[in-house]
């Protein structure tokens, strides 16, 4: 393992300084930094299931109406020619962002006919799981690797927990703001890079490490599965409660997506990835990328002559690692993620713990974005030690523990190395996002952020305003099952998007795309010329 604290590190040589955080405040409170915070760069990506009328997996291919699920901007699929993942561009507004992702929703509901999109994180009625189908893309060699991957992913954890849908948050700061922050601390000492892009990458694993140390307070404030159909555990080991005749969930729990039966793999319990510097993540990741894994030695790359999965390491490629946030930088055609941070540094950070709230007919609202735009700036402007194995421990057992107890008003989870109540160490971090809300409002003349933030210290104070709690509630006030529920959830917002209204030019513009894409994916197979072994050789050569 690498070491994961740097005792050379000379870059920050006041950032152990209490005042860090005040001194991050005054810099937002200049009118000339301030004024770049309208600049947020954000994007969604939305899953879900699509679904029958009677609650059970669609097992139709991917519509063709909707496009190539290669190369659609704006819709593709997941694991599963099931599971659709709308897409959006980078906005600077919230509420740009929120109508691209509505208008989205409802040209696919043009196409679904009397298909519906499961409302819920946790999923529908599942048939066995070889029948589950895996997502196809056509025949070129990345559309082969793109189903190969996931075959190795149900080969490995099984296709059922492939079928759990989530939201990831994309988030970025515009250069402007960068380059004002780096002149700022080269002239307070703040920092010895002498290149941009060097000290952006420092700063977004500021923002991660501490991320990575309270996103347990999303998962509260957010997780909306406590509870789940039995038909999605199939004889799985798990310590879930009956809840009447069909569902398993457990009375505090807030987010199952996130616990032991979502995404959580056994293998990758082992796996040390340091978040420290780009260099110490590219590098644990990468080992994990090429050290092969015995157990998926046994297994064989091949089956029959027929791939089964990419490779036998403990990861297949990156994406395999499930982590609630990533650093990320797109990609040019053909490019491992690594090689992408390893040549150009970090461009954006993908959140990765959100549930799809089954109240709201988008899975998310702006009022979610609001304040989860200010936590990641609480989590930047804070000071951020470097991390180690047993504070990675302790990350672990918070997150086990909210998602399985967390509204349980006698919770305590660990605020760095002490037990304390959820609710005093939630208030502590609300505190900090309070004046952070302040700026934001100013500098988008609202109150909408320090409303978002009220939104939330009202879950803390009591747990009933959780949409975890919300949701239970619901069921047991309806007497409704977990499908039930999520079903007549599906409906509502079925007929939400099927009524709305789309503009007539975006339409246009949305549906050429997806026109357009069906070729994109023709020029793409007829441009190949080597096999698929030698490409996949020369991917994983990278």
């Amino acid at each position: 393992m690498l070491n994961t604290v740097n005792s050379n590190d000379s870059s920050k040589p006041n950032k152990d300084s209490p005042d860090f955080f005040e001194q991050n405040i005054l810099l937002i409170a200049q009118p000339e930094t301030r004024s770049l915070l309208q600049r947020i760069q954000r994007g969604i990506e939305k899953e879900g299931l699509r679904v029958k009328p009677s609650g059970q997996l669609s097992l139709t291919p991917h519509p063709a109406a909707l496009g190539s699920a290669l190369s659609n901007t704006w819709l593709t699929t997941d694991f599963s020619e099931s599971l659709l993942e709308f897409i959006t561009p980078v906005f600077e507004s919230v509420d740009e962002a929120m109508d691209y992702l509505s208008d989205i929703h409802s040209l696919a509901y043009q196409q679904l006919k009397d298909e519906v999109i499961w409302g819920t994180s946790m999923p529908c009625l599942l048939p066995e799981d070889d029948a589950i189908p895996l997502a196809q893309y056509g025949s070129s060699n990345i559309a082969t690797m793109k189903t190969v991957y996931r075959r190795g992913l149900g080969l490995r954890y099984g296709r059922a927990m492939q079928t759990v849908a989530g939201i990831h948050y994309n988030f970025s700061l515009p250069e402007a703001f960068w380059r004002r922050a780096f002149d700022h601390a080269r002239c307070s000492g703040l920092t010895q890079h002498t290149h941009l892009q060097s000290y952006i990458d420092e700063r977004y694993f500021d923002l991660i490490r501490n991320f990575r140390r309270h996103y347990w307070l999303l998962i509260y404030l957010f997780g909306a599965a406590p509870c789940v159909d039995q038909s999605f555990v199939q004889n799985r080991e798990n310590s879930l409660d009956k809840l009447g005749e069909q569902d398993l969930y457990l009375e505090n729990a807030t987010s199952l997506r996130m616990g032991n039966l979502g995404y959580q793999s056994s293998a990758q319990q082992s796996l040390f990835v340091c978040y420290n510097t780009l260099e110490n993540y590219i590098e644990t990741l990468g080992e994990a990328i090429t050290t092969p894994y015995a157990a998926y030695e046994e297994l064989g790359v091949k089956s029959n002559g027929k791939y089964q999965q990419l490779s036998t390491a403990m990861l297949q490629i990156e994406n395999e690692f499930y982590s609630p946030i990533r650093p990320k930088r797109v990609t040019h055609s053909g490019e491992t993620p690594l090689k992408a941070l390893t040549q150009r540094g970090i461009e954006y950070i993908e959140v990765r713990c959100l549930d799809i709230n089954p109240l709201l007919p988008n899975g998310i609202d702006a009022e979610t974005i609001r304040f989860i735009d200010a936590f990641l700036l609480y989590c930047l402007f804070t000071d951020s030690k470097q991390c180690d194995h047993e504070e990675f421990d302790l990350i672990n057992k918070n997150q086990a523990r909210v998602v399985n107890h967390g509204r349980d008003p006698l919770l305590k989870i660990f605020c760095g190395k002490s037990e304390v109540a959820i609710s005093d160490c939630a208030n502590n971090i609300l505190n900090g996002i309070e004046k952070i809300s302040a700026q934001l409002d100013t500098a988008h003349s609202t109150d909408a952020y320090s409303l978002s933030l009220e939104s939330q210290c009202l879950k803390v104070k009591d747990p009933a305003n959780t949409p975890s709690a919300q949701v239970l509630k619901t069921m047991q006030s309806n007497g409704e099952s977990h499908i039930e529920f999520s079903l007549r959830q599906s409906n509502s917002h079925a007929e939400h998007h099927r009524k709305r209204k789309v503009d007539p030019v975006q339409e246009e513009k949305l549906m050429q795309i997806a026109h357009d894409s069906i070729k994109n994916q023709e020029n793409i197979e007829q441009e190949d010329q080597i096999n698929f072994d030698e490409f996949l050789k020369n991917y994983f050569a990278q």
